[in-house]
C-alpha cells in the first residue's frame, strides 16, 4: 500500500477519544510535565504562563491558579545550558578551525552570536522543564530534624 494511501485510510478511520495530539497531553504524565515545561506553561492545567517577563516567574496560573511559590529551578537550567552550548560551539569551532583554518576575527564572527543564540534561546525553555519537574516529582527543600529519619 502506497504511503499516501495509507494516511488516507488512516485518516478516515474512527479514532478512540483516548488516542490525544502531543499538544494535548495531560499534565499529570511525565510526557506532559516535560511539554508544559518546554512550552513555558502552567505545569498543573498546561494553559497558564509560567513566566511574567522574559525569565520571571509569574506568581500564580492565570487558568487554573496554581501558586508558584513552590518554584525554585536554582542555576540547574543555566549548567545543562552551559553543557549544551559548549558542546555545540566548541564542537563547531574546533571543525572549523580544522577544516578551514579561519582567521580569528572570523570565529569571533561566527561563534560570539551562536553563543548568544544559543544561550538564551534555551534558557527559558530549560528553566520551565525545571520548574515542570518539580511540580510533577513533588520535589521540595529538605527539612532536617523532628521526622527521626533522614
Amino acid at each position: 500500500m502506497h504511503h499516501w494511501l495509507l494516511g488516507h485510510a488512516l485518516a478516515r478511520r474512527r479514532v478512540p477519544h483516548d488516542i490525544r495530539p502531543m499538544t494535548k497531553l495531560p499534565t499529570g504524565s511525565l510526557a506532559g510535565a516535560i511539554t508544559a515545561g518546554l512550552r513555558c506553561a502552567c505545569p498543573r492545567c498546561g494553559k497558564g504562563k509560567l513566566f511574567r517577563g522574559f525569565l520571571t516567574l509569574a506568581p500564580r496560573c492565570e487558568a487554573c491558579g496554581l501558586d508558584y511559590g513552590f518554584a525554585d529551578s536554582g542555576d540547574g537550567p543555566a549548567v545543562f545550558i552551559m553543557f549544551i552550548a559548549g558542546f555545540i560551539v566548541v564542537g563547531a569551532a574546533l571543525a572549523t578551525e580544522v577544516i578551514y583554518h579561519p582567521p580569528y576575527w572570523v570565529h569571533a564572527v561566527l561563534w560570539l552570536p551562536l553563543i548568544l543564540i544559543v544561550t538564551l534561546g534555551l534558557l527559558r525553555p530549560m528553566k520551565g522543564l525545571m520548574i515542570a519537574l518539580q511540580y510533577y516529582h513533588k520535589a521540595e527543600e529538605r527539612r532536617f530534624g523532628g521526622t527521626g529519619t533522614p
